[in-house]
């Protein structure tokens, strides 16, 4: 199927639905879907909801009110508490359930009270490869991923995305903080804070993809590949502000960022 083709299609599952709920992060897949939706949908007939959590980079709530805003849709920001949740905080290999059944019960809940007929969330079909325990709250839950029934991959989204003028069609991948954290050790809010805080200072520094996996007193950081080099010529200011931040050891992942890397780094490892 043309993208074209899926962009109308993409529109006529959105126009179908009558009114709606997004789950919306300001990233990417669900700027795209926000910006079509405002397009095929009245503007009482939308809501853009992001939730706000310590397992979010604090900087990214401020990003997604200035993108609602630019489009013109009713924007809400609701207080998640994961954190609150043993089974999330004890950190299983099914933790992203426990995360997105909370995200998507408070959905559920306001679109009862505002009378709007759909949840959605802006998984592509290009999630369909990775793991994602949360597939299992979706369907609970009722929530519908449009962009994938219309059929779209992330690099057709961001296509479309720079087509249509928006600006942040290159932004880099983001995920939950948390999935810094291996299996099987607790997700504080300490451990969050120390993540946030290495990785903006790593962004800061010009690197445009990175995560710090964290494993206690050690991290991994994973950068794109092309950009390891740079890494290296300026890890001493980089082991300065990570050992001030608490972490003994300094380690560079030598081949490169990549989307769910923790996933199989956890099986079997006693860390």
């Amino acid at each position: 199927m043309g993208l074209l083709k899926k962009l109308n299609n993409l529109k006529k599952i959105i126009l179908d639905s009558k009114s709606a709920i997004i789950a919306f992060s300001g990233g990417v897949d669900s700027s795209f879907l926000l910006f079509i939706a405002s397009k095929v949908l009245s503007r009482d007939k939308l809501l853009a909801v992001t939730a706000n959590s310590p397992t979010y980079p604090k900087q990214e709530l401020a990003v997604a009110k200035k993108i609602a805003s630019s489009f013109r849709v009713k924007h809400r920001i609701i207080n998640t508490r994961e954190l609150n949740d043993r089974r999330f905080v004890s950190n299983p290999k099914n933790r992203c359930y426990f995360c997105k059944k909370e995200l998507f019960s408070s959905l559920k809940h306001i679109a009862r009270k505002d009378s709007l007929n759909n949840i959605f969330d802006a998984s592509s079909i290009s999630d369909k490869k990775d793991f994602r325990p949360g597939i299992k709250a979706k369907i609970e839950l009722g929530v519908r991923s449009p962009l994938q029934e219309a059929g779209l991959i992330k690099s057709e989204i961001r296509c479309l995305s720079k087509m249509l003028g928006l600006n942040n069609w290159n932004k880099p991948s983001l995920a939950c903080l948390a999935s810094r954290i291996p299996y099987g050790i607790p997700v504080t809010r300490r451990i969050l804070r120390r993540i946030e805080d290495g990785e903006v200072f790593l962004a800061k520094m010009g690197f445009e993809q990175v995560r710090l996996r964290h494993y206690n007193g050690l991290c991994r950081i994973e950068v794109l590949k092309k950009d390891i080099p740079r890494l290296i010529l300026m890890s001493k200011r980089i082991i300065d502000k990570l050992k001030r931040l608490g972490y003994n050891y300094i380690t560079v992942d030598l081949e490169g960022y990549r989307s769910g890397s923790m996933n199989p780094a956890s099986a079997g490892r006693g860390w």
